[in-house]
C-alpha cells in the first residue's frame, strides 16, 4: 500500500485543478518576467475574493489579456477595457482592469530600470528563497516586513492592487517565501527547486 503524501491543510484534495497548483507551482521560485507579471495581475485580481476563483478563471485570463503581454496590455485603450468588462470569464471589476493596464506600464518601466522585473523583485531577498518552517497553517503570516517594504516601493512607483497581504500572497506564489508546513511533501522539494 502506498503511502498518502501530506499536504499543507488548505488544500482541497477534492479539486485537481487546486491539487495541482498546489503540488506543481505555489512555492516554485520564477524567474520568468511574463510568469511575474501574470501571477502579480492575477494575485491583485484575488483581493477581496479566494484564490480558488482566479484559480479557476486563470485560462481566461490569459486568454484575455493576450498571453500576459505586458507590452501590448500597456497599450490597452477605452476600447479594451470595454471588452473585458464585458467578458465573463475574469473579474469585470473596472478597477482591477484598469490596475492591470497601469502596472503593466510600471512593470515596463522597472524592467527598464533593473534590466528585468526579475532582478527587481528577487533583489528584496538576496536571490535566495526564505525558507519558513510553519508546523501549521495558522502560524503563516497574512504580511511580514518584507511584504511591507516591497508593497510601498510598488505603490511609489505606481502601481496598483500591490497592498501587503496581496505582495505576501505574491511572495508565497513566485517562491520568494517557502510557506508549505513542514510536514507537507511539498516543503522539501521547494527547497531544492
Amino acid at each position: 500500500m502506498s503511502k498518502k503524501k501530506k499536504r499543507c491543510q488548505w488544500v482541497s484534495l477534492k479539486n485537481p485543478l487546486y491539487l495541482k497548483y498546489h503540488d506543481e507551482e505555489w512555492g516554485v521560485p520564477v524567474h520568468d518576467d511574463t510568469k511575474l507579471f501574470a501571477k502579480l495581475i492575477l494575485d491583485g485580481a484575488q483581493a477581496g475574493l479566494s484564490w480558488f476563483t482566479i484559480l479557476k478563471k486563470r485560462e481566461n485570463y490569459r486568454k484575455a489579456f493576450d498571453n500576459w503581454d505586458y507590452r501590448k496590455i500597456a497599450r490597452y485603450g477605452d476600447k479594451k477595457i470595454n471588452e473585458l468588462l464585458k467578458n465573463e470569464g475574469i473579474v469585470r471589476n473596472r478597477l482591477k482592469v484598469e490596475s492591470a493596464i497601469k502596472n503593466a506600464k510600471v512593470f515596463i518601466e522597472i524592467q527598464k530600470e533593473f534590466s528585468s522585473f526579475d532582478k527587481y523583485i528577487w533583489r528584496f531577498v538576496d536571490d535566495k528563497t526564505i525558507q519558513n518552517k510553519f508546523k501549521k497553517v495558522s502560524e503563516i503570516p497574512a504580511r511580514t516586513e518584507l511584504s511591507d517594504a516591497i508593497s510601498k516601493d510598488l505603490k511609489k512607483r505606481g502601481m496598483n492592487f500591490v497592498g501587503s497581504t496581496i505582495i505576501y500572497a505574491y511572495m508565497q506564489a513566485i517562491g520568494i517565501i517557502n510557506d508549505h508546513i513542514v510536514d507537507c511533501f511539498r516543503h522539501k522539494e521547494c527547497i531544492k527547486d
